[in-house]
This record gives C-alpha cells, structure tokens and sequence, in this order.
C-alpha cells in the first residue's frame, strides 16, 4: 500500500569507493547525476526507542527514503531484539514499535518500494547470532565502543549488551546484505560483520558477502542546548531535542530558546560558534541548501532573527511528516498488517539462507 502523502527528497546519492583494510567503505554525498548502481541488498535497522528526533531524520532516515529508488532490494527492520539490551516496560515497547513503524513510514518509507519488518517477528535473526557468536572472540567484543560505553554508565552489562554486535552482524549477514547505511560510530561493528563474514567463508566455503558501508555527508544534529553533544531522545532538558511529532509552538520555542553566543552575526564555524553553526547546519539540511546559501540569506540578521528563520524553515520540513504521524498511530491494526506482511517478505528471504548455512555448519 502506497503512501497518501509523497515527500520530495532533495538529496539523492552518489556513492563514491573507498578501500581500507576491513573492507569497503562508501561515502555518501550529494548526486550530480542519476547514474544507476549495480544490484545489490541493503538492510540497515533502527531500535524502537520512540518517535524519531530531528537528527534521527537528517542522519539516517532521510538517507533512507533516498536508497528506496537507488537499489533493487531494500530492508528496514525495527530492531526490537535489540532495544532489550536495556530494561524495557513490555507496554511501553509494544507502543514504542508502533510509533516507530509510524514514523518510518511517515517520512517516506515505502512498503512497496521496501521491505519494513520487525526483527523479533523473524526467528533466524537469533539462531545465526548464535552460530556467528560461536566463531566470535570475546576480546574482539570487549573492545568495541557500544560494550566500553554503555557498560561503563552501567558499572555492568547483560549478557545480551556484550554479544549486541553479533546479533548485529546476525541482522546484515542474514539477507547476504552488501550494503549498510550506517554513521560513523557504528563503522567498527560495521567491520565485525565483515570479518565474520569472512571466517565463515574460511571455515565453511565462500557463502556470505562482506557488506559495504554507506556513509551520509549530512552534519551531525546537535543538542540546542549543549552544541557540544549530539541531540539525543534521553537528553533530560526537554528544550534540547526537536522530535518529529513536536508541534510548531514547540518548535519556535526550542530553538528560540537555543544556545548561541554573544556575537549576534550569522556564521559557520563549529569550532568557535559551535551553538549558532548548529542552526546554520539544520536550516541547510530541511531546505535543501549548502551552508554557505544560507549563510548568505543570513546576512544582516542578528542571531534572534536568525532562529524565527531557523524555526520555519523546520516547521516546513516536519509538518507533514506529524499529521501523518498521527493519522498512522490512529490506525493500529494497518500498522501490524504492515508489519506482519513485511516479516513475511523478510522471512521468505531469510529462511533459504539459514537453510544453506545449517547445512554448511553440519546441522543436517
């Protein structure tokens, strides 16, 4: 099922090659052309952690509605076997999996031109997590960022925290994935999939690609109310975050209320003008214009003006994309028929691989 409303996304790829020595690695900029690129199978995943914040959509899911028209076959999945890694209140997580699926297709995620699932809906997701964790050290997962990080605010971690990684190789494996939008913190993961895709392939004969990274140009959203940190859905200053559902008075007065400096021209400078380039950074990503054009159009605006401007301009961008939100959240069952439909499709590409792969370990 279509859509009812159509989004016009102004940034479409061009995927540019790069090697390092774990494989390889693509930059995504801003196309100049509508040169087609080789088939292939993309698959990225997102936790069910509630509706989406304005970075959520700039970084990741406006790139997403993009590689819909760039690749043959393309997956999302709602990953909620992750999202336990942390305690979860089991309604709150069936609410929060609906409001994620909501969002996704609000801004433009199509089931006809995608595959949208919910991972735990696919049982061969944890039974190749457990055989690739088999082949996987446990000093190649201590090392990696999510384990360091998020067992340390912890002063412990589950289980499940610690193989995390795994189950996320597990995810991209699956579908013999060969590229993964991803950001940059997640390149190191990224990489443990490729080397286990590597030592099954030595172990048991060449069976899995090594899937590519694929890397959005667009700036990183930062808090409004600490620039020096990225916004975030856990920040506890409710004046720091622009969600997708917020309405236009809440948007006015988040970033009216964002921190700047004393200097009251217009500029980009992250270094020195971290909170004012924050907002130049955002106007230029909902309007479809380089920061420099925008920085022009702030010409003899002080930094006050500057945020009316700022706060429009998001107001435009995400309007749409909240009614539509709410037109979907009051429609539970089209929700879980999509969902339940969209794990059918993913099931259908999954259990002919596990097949293959329960063979080739000595299953049967």
């Amino acid at each position: 099922m279509a859509l009812s409303m159509r989004f016009n996304v102004k940034s479409v790829f061009r995927f540019v090659y790069k090697s390092n020595s774990h494989g390889r690695l693509f930059k995504a900029g801003k196309a100049t052309g509508t040169t087609s690129l080789p088939k292939a199978q993309v698959f990225s995943g997102i936790q069910p952690t509630g509706v989406p914040h304005l970075g959520n959509y700039l970084g990741a899911l406006e790139s997403w509605v993009a590689l819909q028209d760039k690749y043959s076959t393309v997956m999302y999945s709602i990953v909620d076997l992750h999202s336990i890694t942390q305690p979860q209140d089991p309604q709150m997580l069936r609410d929060n999996i609906q409001d994620m699926a909501a969002s996704l297709l609000a801004c433009g995620i199509d089931p006809t031109r995608s595959i949208l699932f919910q991972q735990s809906q696919v049982s061969e997701h944890a039974e190749l997590s457990w055989i690739l964790g088999c082949l996987t050290s446990m000093p190649r997962l201590r090392h990696l960022p999510q384990w360091k990080m998020k067992s340390k605010q912890k002063n412990e971690g589950s289980v499940g925290l610690y193989t995390y990684p795994v189950l996320q190789a597990a995810d991209i494996l699956l579908y013999k994935s060969t590229h993964v939008p991803v950001g940059e913190d997640q390149i190191q993961h990224l990489e443990l999939a490729q080397d286990l895709a590597r030592i099954f392939n030595n172990q048991y004969g060449e069976f899995f690609p090594e899937p590519r990274a694929l890397l959005s140009d667009t700036r990183k959203v930062k808090s409004l109310r600490d620039p020096s940190s990225k916004m975030s859905k856990s920040d506890p200053q409710k004046l720091a975050t622009v969600f997708l559902t917020d309405t236009p008075d809440d948007i006015v007065l988040k970033i009216r209320r964002a921190v700047t400096d004393f200097t009251s021209e217009v500029t980009y400078e992250p270094e020195s003008r971290p909170g004012v380039s924050n907002l130049v950074s955002m106007h230029a990503a909902v309007s479809g214009q380089s920061v420099e054009e925008v920085v022009r159009l702030a010409e003899g605006m002080d930094t006050g003006q500057y945020k009316n401007v700022v706060a429009e301009a998001i107001v435009q961008k995400l309007q749409p994309i909240r009614l539509e939100i709410q037109r979907l959240r009051a429609d539970r069952g089209y929700l879980e028929s999509l969902l339940a439909k969209g794990a059918e499709k993913a099931c259908s590409l999954a259990a002919p691989v596990m097949t293959e792969v329960r063979k080739l370990v000595g299953f049967y």
